[in-house]
């Protein structure tokens, strides 16, 4: 970031884009003093592009499967980024684990948000992973992405209660509505550089 511009954000989506939404929203609304640089999908008909090209935000296609491996498609990736100017990637239903290649081009500036209080229950089906083991509370948490599967040092977390009759379905949507206003919170001490990263803590500043 160079003055006083905003933070530039590219953010990486395969799915409906909720949490893309919500950040857009709080752009708009001023709450995230930032601007979404570029929205990138390795999936061509991601929802989430449509609700990015709504509102003008450009949108790049970038399949996986033109790729031989990971770690090119990787650095594909990081030249689009780049290309973009961009400062902080978000990672907004990004299904996919990123290699060193992508983590070393943005060392802690890679944010992800897993529907689960981590260390607990990483991966995928992270909720029916927390109904299966029979816990009382699960939630939400945005962390920094190391080249672990959900392992990088922790932003915030969001506390959810199960009740004794959820499902997969309804839990995951609860946690989703923690989701928005988590990872917006995350984003926004970042711009605001009020974060601090000490090993694995992450320290907030005033």
């Amino acid at each position: 970031m160079a003055g006083n511009a905003p933070c530039r954000l590219g953010v990486l989506v395969s799915g409906s884009g909720t949490n893309l939404q919500a950040i857009i929203d709080r752009i708009i609304s001023g709450e995230i003093r930032a601007e979404i640089a570029c929205v990138i999908s390795n999936k061509a008909d991601a929802y989430a592009l449509t609700r990015a090209a709504r509102h003008g935000i450009p949108v790049v296609v970038h399949e996986n499967s033109r790729f031989p491996d990971r770690r090119s498609y990787d650095a594909a990736t990081v030249d689009i980024l780049r290309s973009y100017s961009v400062d902080l990637v978000i990672l907004a239903g990004f299904m996919r684990i990123l290699t060193d290649v992508m983590v070393n081009a943005f060392p802690n500036a890679i944010m992800n948000i897993h529907p689960a209080l981590l260390p607990a229950f990483p991966g995928l089906h992270a909720q029916q992973q927390a109904l299966d083991y029979g816990v009382l509370f699960s939630g939400c948490t945005v962390h920094f992405v190391d080249c672990g599967t959900d392992t990088g040092p922790i932003i915030l977390q969001s506390v959810v209660p199960v009740e004794p009759d959820d499902t997969e379905e309804t839990l995951s949507s609860r946690i989703q509505q923690s989701e928005h206003q988590t990872f917006a919170e995350a984003i926004k001490l970042f711009v605001e550089g009020k974060i601090q990263i000490e090993g694995r803590k992450v320290r907030r500043l005033p």
